[in-house]
């Protein structure tokens, strides 16, 4: 008992410490995964970002948009939405080997896409998207601080009406990601969670075949952003 007390004290007293410490190790484990793997070494590398692409596409969004793509660091999608001749992208991602590795892909290309290497957690838009897509980095979060503080940040970031597009592994999808435990979610439970601040548009269950062949099972979920004003959004929070 007195042990508990202590421990819960210490989480209290020293928790910006440990978030802090927490962050840096999540920074550390993924600099050593693009250390050490290739692109096509990655479980969830996809030659075509299909499903992302085929969402995507039926917002119909102006060429001109604000898309931001959180933890795309290595990812394809940027490539293909510029071949899609789109002008205002941004790419976040954690790990800087990552960023680097994009840049070096795209060549000359990479001078028309805008590139932060933050933690999605300390990040700090300074500015608003007309597009969040995040596949495969919001269920790393796993406590509810967290959490809220991401929902939070969408909901402030996005245009009134903004879309998101949100994938994370389904219930009967894996249990860890690359080493790190992920919090698995439903066709009904990640719209829930979002629900104060976003209209569901449509969730499904994809099947990701890996590079090792193996099949891995994610949820995919598109939203509108709520704006403040709306009488419903004002409902819910009351």
């Amino acid at each position: 008992m007195i042990f508990t007390f202590i421990v819960y004290y210490w989480i209290l007293r020293f928790k910006p410490l440990t978030i802090t410490i927490i962050m840096s190790d999540r920074k550390e484990h993924w600099e050593n995964v693009y250390q050490t793997k290739q692109l096509t070494e990655l479980s969830w590398y996809e030659p075509i970002p299909e499903t992302s692409l085929s969402i995507i596409k039926r917002f119909k969004l102006p060429k001109d948009s604000a898309i931001i793509d959180i933890g795309g660091g290595d990812s394809l999608l940027v490539d293909y939405l510029l071949m899609l001749g789109y002008t205002n992208i941004t790419v976040l991602d954690i790990s800087a080997k990552a960023i680097a590795r994009a840049k070096e892909r795209l060549g000359e290309k990479a001078s028309q896409v805008k590139w932060i290497v933050k933690d999605i957690i300390e990040f700090n838009p300074d500015r608003k998207y007309d597009l969040w897509h995040d596949r495969a980095t919001f269920h790393f979060l796993l406590n509810k601080e967290e959490k809220d503080k991401y929902l939070e940040m969408v909901h402030k970031n996005l245009t009134p009406d903004g879309y998101m597009v949100l994938s994370t592994f389904s219930e009967e999808g894996p249990e860890k990601c690359s080493g790190l435990p992920v919090q698995q979610y439903s066709e009904n439970s990640l719209p829930e969670l979002f629900a104060s601040y976003f209209e569901k548009i449509k969730c499904f269950t994809k099947m990701h075949i890996t590079p090792f062949h193996t099949i891995q099972s994610f949820v995919f979920c598109s939203f509108r952003n709520k704006p403040v004003s709306s009488p419903r959004f004002l409902t819910e929070l009351l």
